[in-house]
């Protein structure tokens, strides 16, 4: 009985560990499941920011129809942010913002916001006083 325990102790002494072989191929492999996702990801986290850019639009407009219903005229950026509106700093980080007031007979605006930084694939997003939204794509 002795002799069988070791055998089982040399046996595993021959088998501790891993090969350098068997490592490298693993790292390749990981390597190459983070090449694939990685893109997938940043992708995944550009959507994300433009969403959150399209929420602060939407807050925009919707400021904007409070503040006709009040006063008979859309706010100007100036006007917005000095009733204590700004832009949370994450959209901030990602996006400039504007608000361009219309001159005809009927009140408009157009809320744009223009990407910086990793975001400058989106370009510019609209958003006027009609509800139409540009780049239709990116909506």
């Amino acid at each position: 009985m002795l002799s069988k325990w070791k055998v089982i102790a040399v046996e595993l002494k021959k088998k501790r560990g891993f090969t350098l072989i068997e490592l490298m191929i693993t790292v390749a492999i990981v390597a190459i499941l983070a090449a694939i996702a990685y893109p997938s990801y940043q992708q995944y986290v550009i959507r994300g920011n433009r969403a959150a850019a399209q929420a602060q639009m939407m807050d925009i407009a919707s400021r904007q129809q409070q503040f006709l219903l009040a006063n008979r005229a859309y706010a100007s950026k100036t006007a917005l942010e000095s009733s204590g509106y700004s832009l949370p700093s994450d959209v901030a980080a990602r996006y400039t913002y504007d608000v361009t007031l219309g001159t005809g007979a009927l009140p408009s605006f157009v809320i744009t916001f223009t990407a910086k930084g990793a975001q400058l694939a989106d370009g510019a997003l609209t958003l006027n006083s009609a509800g139409v939204k540009a780049p239709s794509g990116k909506w």
